[in-house]
């Protein structure tokens, strides 16, 4: 089997309905992302990206279908499924108390790392991320993009084969969002499997290759960025995003 055609995700026959009706529910949902995409998935608000996005990373448990990454069943919850996935939420996911040196020594232990590799692997992430010189203050006197970066060198600190991604650069400035989304190309480059969600369009139009739309729960369009371009005969991705979902206001 090549790699282009092992699947990272592959969810058959997904539903899930959250108790009381409320918010995303999913019925028959199927979505493959194949071994080191950069795969993007978009749609108004309500629609179910976070809701889905947790259900890959096991936070919420499906009603019906499966959930595999690489093979493995997401359902088990079990440290060899960890182990394969990073997830990087919209929510800061640190101790505000702590320094970036204590957080990601926290982390990397959580994720079973040895010291030795805690140490090198914290100084590598500090050093890329830009929070070299802020390694031994408090997290909760950063700024938000350098809060983000945090939050990301978290989310990578096991090494993870897969990257789930949820509004990774909400709220910070350009260079910040410049230095984020380089370095998760770099990660991409070196075998690391992105599933990402953003309201940043053109920011995500550069960097997935894949994209599924959804709305209400539904996947509404699944396919290589460009081809859906070409056939809606569309020229970009917001444009794509508002002729397939409308242009009506979302709560």
């Amino acid at each position: 089997m090549a790699i282009t055609d092992v699947l990272a995700v592959n969810i058959e026959n997904l539903g899930f309905h959250y108790s009381g009706n409320e918010g995303a529910t999913f019925s028959k949902l199927n979505l493959k992302v194949k071994k080191g995409e950069r795969f993007g998935v978009f749609g108004p608000n309500g629609a179910g990206k976070t809701t889905l996005l947790s259900l890959m990373t096991g936070l919420l448990s499906a009603n019906e279908g499966n959930i595999h990454l690489l093979g493995l069943d997401v359902s088990k919850k079990n440290k060899a499924v960890n182990k394969l996935f990073g997830f990087v939420p919209q929510d800061f996911s640190f101790y505000q108390e702590l320094s970036p040196v204590e957080n990601l020594e926290f982390f990397g232990a959580w994720f079973g790392l040895d010291k030795p590799t805690i140490r090198k692997k914290t100084d590598e992430l500090l050093q890329v991320l830009g929070l070299e010189d802020v390694r031994n203050k408090q997290v909760q006197k950063f700024s938000g993009g350098m809060k983000r970066r945090v939050n990301l060198a978290i989310g990578v600190m096991g090494n993870p084969e897969i990257l789930f991604l949820d509004e990774p650069t909400v709220g910070v400035d350009v260079q910040t969002r410049h230095a984020i989304i380089n370095y998760l190309m770099e990660l991409n480059k070196n075998g690391t499997t992105l599933v990402y969600t953003s309201h940043q369009l053109s920011e995500a139009e550069g960097l997935c290759e894949h994209i599924a739309l959804i709305d209400d729960g539904k996947i509404i369009a699944q396919d290589n960025l460009d081809k859906l371009l070409k056939d809606y005969h569309q020229d970009s991705l917001e444009h794509l995003f508002l002729n397939l979902t409308g242009k009506d206001y979302r709560n």
